[in-house]
């Protein structure tokens, strides 16, 4: 028997776009390779109280709540007695990470640091008697997860000094920057990608910026042309730490700007520009349709532009003689 995985984000996503358009379960179900009854369930589970319809942006909101609840009470599996070897082993001024490795080698507990945490600071009193022993008891502790991309955390990063120098040159189709356009309260995203020297874009919408969906959108996008892919500029964001399954699937070679110079991808930075005429900052691209975002991109690929002798991307891009 197969194992079973849980229903992705992505999954939703085109749960949601081919029910809109009127395509039947069992037909979801077949491209997704899921059986019906998953699907069903997944469309009665985790749709809006308030609402008949399934939405993908609700679906993922109910299941990370359902998610958030279930880690919030994953410490009441912290008896009494594994509570007082926390606090004992917390006033011998080991810290919570320190109190995890240490129940798990000589008691058999498994508990993570994230949920010693959660113990000591539930209780104010608590808190308050074991501040004083926690190495940064007098700061606001936050979570270590989440803050922003890190250049030593990109493996096999390679930086654009490595890059040919023909990329610098804009003489041949193929060189391509990448990069994301975040909407409101960062629950929506549009990845570019767009060629230096025809400045032709291709754009997708996608539910989150997670480095699996946003590698899966590059490689769809330019599968397609994969003919007229040479190397790929990325910034540092964690969005593109797999880099090298989209090389590997295109072909290509990747590089990555310094941190902090967005200008060495000024490219796509001047294109983002330009999508944010027909989609202004704080816009919700959940409620931007397919069509919305098509009549983007074809606007700005069949724009005259003044730095190519007023040729259009389209033009440039397709025609034969361009270079390569």
């Amino acid at each position: 028997m197969s194992q079973y995985h849980h229903i992705t984000n992505e999954e939703r996503f085109y749960i949601w776009n081919a029910s809109r358009e009127g395509v039947n379960q069992r037909t979801i179900a077949e491209t997704l390779g899921r059986h019906p009854s998953t699907i069903s369930r997944e469309m009665k589970r985790n749709r809006s109280g308030r609402s008949i319809m399934y939405t993908h942006y609700w679906a993922c909101e109910i299941v990370k709540r359902r998610k958030k609840w279930v880690a919030s009470t994953k410490h009441r599996k912290v008896t009494e007695e594994i509570g007082g070897m926390i606090e004992q082993l917390v006033r011998q001024l080991l810290s919570p990470e320190q109190v995890s490795g240490y129940l798990k080698e000589h008691h058999n507990v498994s508990l993570s640091h994230e949920t010693i945490y959660r113990y000591i600071y539930e209780d104010k009193a608590r808190h308050e008697e074991l501040k004083p022993f926690l190495r940064q008891g007098k700061k606001l502790r936050r979570k270590r997860y989440g803050s922003g991309a890190r250049v030593s955390k990109i493996p096999n990063r390679r930086c654009i000094s490595e890059r040919p120098v023909i990329v610098d040159k804009k003489t041949r189709v193929g060189d391509w920057e990448c990069d994301t356009v975040v909407g409101l309260d960062r629950k929506s995203v549009l990845v570019t990608v767009v060629d230096r020297l025809t400045l032709y874009t291709c754009c997708a919408r996608v539910y989150t910026h997670t480095a699996d969906v946003v590698s899966r959108a590059i490689i769809r996008m330019l599968k397609p042309h994969i003919d007229k892919v040479k190397t790929l500029t990325f910034d540092n964001g964690s969005e593109f730490v797999m880099h090298e399954k989209v090389a590997k699937s295109l072909n290509a070679e990747t590089y990555f700007a310094h941190p902090y110079s967005s200008w060495e991808r000024g490219t796509n930075e001047n294109t983002n520009g330009l999508l944010r005429q027909f989609f202004p900052k704080k816009t919700d691209f959940n409620l931007v349709t397919n069509q919305e975002l098509k009549n983007a991109v074809e606007n700005l690929n069949n724009r005259p532009r003044k730095t190519r002798g007023y040729l259009t991307p389209n033009q440039m891009f397709n025609n034969p003689l361009s270079g390569s």
